[in-house]
């Protein structure tokens, strides 16, 4: 027996049962509510994802302009000042800049994925890195398992873009999943009746499964029962009242024409969704044609990276002034990912790499106490100055702001998950 055990009158069976209620303490003391915690107001977030990595320092955390042709590192564009004191913005947001008083602008979130845009995308949108076999669930998924649908007859979270399992619902199951669409002309394809089967027909059909289900007995298999739940919901969707959701015609003309094009009428269709109590709607902004390399703007494709900022701002800018018009841009809190930013020194072809240790994700509306911006970055946007947010922190911010206890766990079976990894809220943002 070692000397550590002798001079203490500790044998081995007694350190070893101390460790392991030491480590069962904190565990436990981990899962406790913490005891000022901070909670928001907002019923519903509309969640606007840049497929690709949006650069920070060419959107909303501007520097002193660089040159790709010298290969001198800093801003492609100009910086314009916005309605709030010291805080500026690329002159492409310019829509944006005198409404950032509704909105701040994150600039210091962080993580340690560079090159992976899968890997990076999967974090920003469970709110941690991969970790052995659990498929933990997205932050779209579990604000529908904590906070379900505001209306009955529409699902908690519909997606507006193409379906991946990043946005899934992981352990939660299959009741907590997406209703998506990718063409806002014509609504989720999956609630369309086929052709040739009448409203008569449908009846027909649905008598019959209830007198199937009526001879099988009772399950206690979850998958099964989530299965169900599934087909009686989309059964309930594919009526007049939700599917009218989607028809954006019913919308004045000159509405519409403010939000842009398709991505705009993406965040149109967001807001009418809101009014109809979907609780989480995430937006794709994926729409590569414009500058042929969307987002992710190595090379030339930065070169018309404008007009993809430009589209960005209109239908934003558009969607702050429209809830804010109807009087519910308390209850809705925008936010704006992306699963890394972008370096300030420019590659061979003049466009910009991957960079993960600071970049900016964006929230708006929601009744937080918006400064226009959060956080500082150094003189080229490249290394965190003060008030780092961490991937956890964001999300914890946003669990906050909807009402839901981000110190809780989730369970995965008889395992605990926290909700968050852990994350604190940005506490100014509740002041």
């Amino acid at each position: 027996m070692s000397n550590i055990y002798k001079n203490s009158g500790v044998n081995r069976r007694q350190f070893l049962a101390a460790s392991a209620a030491t480590a069962m303490a904190t565990s436990v003391a981990g899962a406790m509510p913490h005891a000022n915690p901070v909670s928001g107001q907002a019923e519903h977030v509309i969640s606007i994802w840049l497929g690709g990595g949006m650069g920070q320092i060419d959107t909303f955390d501007p520097k002193a302009k660089g040159d790709p042709k010298s290969r001198k590192p800093g801003a492609y564009y100009d910086a314009i000042p916005t309605c709030v004191d010291d805080v500026q913005v690329c002159e492409h947001l310019s829509k944006m800049a005198p409404i950032m008083d509704r909105v701040t602008a994150v600039r210091t979130v962080n993580h340690a994925v560079i090159d992976e845009h899968a890997a990076a995308s999967n974090w920003m949108h469970v709110g941690r890195p991969v970790s052995g076999t659990v498929v933990y669930p997205s932050l779209g998924s579990i604000i529908s398992h904590e906070r379900g649908a505001a209306s009955d007859g529409v699902p908690a979270y519909v997606l507006i873009g193409y379906p991946n399992a990043t946005r899934g619902p992981g352990f939660l199951g299959a009741q907590h999943s997406y209703l998506y669409l990718t063409d806002t002309g014509r609504g989720p394809a999956g609630l369309s009746p086929p052709l040739g089967v009448d409203h008569d027909r449908q009846q027909r059909r649905d008598s019959f499964l209830s007198k199937l289900r009526d001879l099988q007995p009772d399950t206690r298999e979850t998958v099964l029962k989530d299965y169900e739940a599934t087909i009686d919901l989309s059964r309930k969707l594919s009526g007049p009242e939700f599917i009218s959701s989607f028809d954006l015609n019913q919308e004045a003309s000159d509405l519409r024409e403010g939000y842009g094009g398709e991505f705009g009428q993406r965040c149109l269709l967001a807001r009418r969704l809101v009014e109809r109590g979907v609780r989480f709607i995430e937006v794709s902004h994926n729409l590569n044609f414009l500058n042929g390399a969307g987002w992710d703007v190595h090379n030339g494709g930065i070169l018309e990276q404008h007009k993809l900022i430009q589209e960005l701002d209109r239908a934003v800018a558009a969607l702050i002034l429209d809830l804010e018009q109807r009087k519910i841009l308390d209850k809705t809190l925008i936010v704006i990912t992306t699963e890394f930013g972008r370096p300030p020194e420019f590659d061979s072809g003049g466009g910009r790499g991957h960079q993960g240790s600071a970049f900016t994700c964006v929230l708006a509306g929601g009744g937080l106490n918006h400064s226009g911006a959060y956080g500082q970055t150094d003189e080229l946007s490249k290394k965190i100055v003060s008030d780092p947010v961490s991937v956890p922190d964001f999300f914890a911010t946003i669990h906050a702001a909807m009402g839901i206890d981000y110190g809780k766990s989730l369970y995965n079976g008889d395992r605990p998950v926290p909700i968050t990894d852990g994350g604190q809220p940005i506490k100014a943002l509740f002041a």
